[in-house]
């Protein structure tokens, strides 16, 4: 099943099930939100269900200017890091040693409170602040039980959508460096229309990985495809982490990273930030352009087939200065 929130006036719109082909949409009668129908999870899948039938016969049409993100708010956001990839560009053109990705996941608790819609404009403070995009997967959970396995920890994802992270690079080693973690350098990320359950992936979702190419455009020039099913860490295995001393409630987004592959000289890249490593590895500099005012940058995955799973984020970049 296809999920997606329209607004309605209200902080946290109005849940509706849609077509496959994204085309249409009906109301959700047992949960106004998608928290209300993570709450209820268990009594509210079957319905869910049938209005997935159903809207494939008939529906209103959808409207993606109306769409919000699937969660305009959460009760959690937590984000890892698990492409290996990514992390060895960026150890070896800033200089750190080149270790790759620890033994144990990397994660921090992000922003909630807010997810901007996939057509919304992208406000930042200034093009100073080296805006940049992050295209990543991410998993939406059912209530976690402390410590719960790797293992076991699939059986809690309820729906999968693709977001990407923004980041403020230039303000990123600044609060690194005070060692209490990133809060300016991470402003509100944004979530693709769609939320879909994982059997809407098809074979693309196995091992806890999506394995689908994520299709990244600057300004209409392709930027990157990478594929998420290089994750060195699997869903399976950051949700354990995350379970580890305490339980997750209902509604946790939890996020993959920012998606790279190995063979990123043919794939691209799905963040500014890796694309100027690479630059810096091989010719000493990094000459990629950060964001700035009226860049528009878009996101999508495909299926085999070529159908749109999330739908697109499509958003323009503006700056206050």
């Amino acid at each position: 099943m296809k999920l997606v929130t329209l607004a309605d006036g209200t902080r946290d719109g109005r849940l509706h099930v849609v077509s496959r082909d994204g085309s249409r949409v009906l109301p959700v009668a047992g949960a106004k939100c998608l928290q209300d129908a993570m709450e209820a999870w268990e009594t509210l899948e079957p319905d869910l269900q049938r209005l997935a039938q159903e809207v494939e016969e008939g529906g209103a049409p959808f409207d993606s200017s109306a769409a919000l993100a699937p969660f305009p708010r959460a009760v959690q956001w937590l984000d890892g890091s698990a492409f290996e990839t990514h992390s060895l560009l960026l150890q070896q053109a800033w200089d750190m040693p080149v270790t790759g990705l620890p033994k144990r996941p990397l994660m921090y608790q992000g922003m909630s409170d807010r997810f901007l819609a996939p057509t919304e404009t992208a406000i930042f403070p200034s093009a100073e602040d080296g805006i940049d995009f992050e295209g990543e997967f991410g998993v939406i959970l059912g209530e976690v039980p402390m410590g719960t396995s790797a293992k076991d920890a699939l059986q809690y994802v309820r729906l999968i959508v693709l977001i990407n992270d923004w980041s403020l690079r230039a303000l990123g080693p600044i609060e690194m460096a005070t060692g209490f973690g990133w809060l300016q350098c991470k402003p509100a990320c944004s979530v693709a229309p769609f939320a879909v359950s994982p059997d809407e992936l098809g074979e693309a979702w196995r091992d806890g990985r999506v394995c689908l190419p994520l299709t990244i455009h600057r300004n209409g020039t392709l930027f990157g495809q990478a594929n998420g099913q290089e994750m060195s860490f699997s869903f399976g295995d950051l949700i354990a982490h995350a379970a580890y001393s305490r339980d997750l409630p209902a509604g946790t987004i939890l996020g993959s990273g920012t998606v790279a592959n190995q063979n990123y000289g043919e794939v691209g890249s799905s963040c500014i930030a890796e694309r100027r490593a690479i630059e810096q590895i091989e010719s000493g500099e990094g000459t990629t352009p950060f964001l700035t005012d009226g860049d528009v940058v878009t996101m999508e995955a495909h299926l085999p087939t070529g159908g749109s799973v999330f739908g697109q984020i499509a958003q323009e970049v503006s700056t206050r200065s």
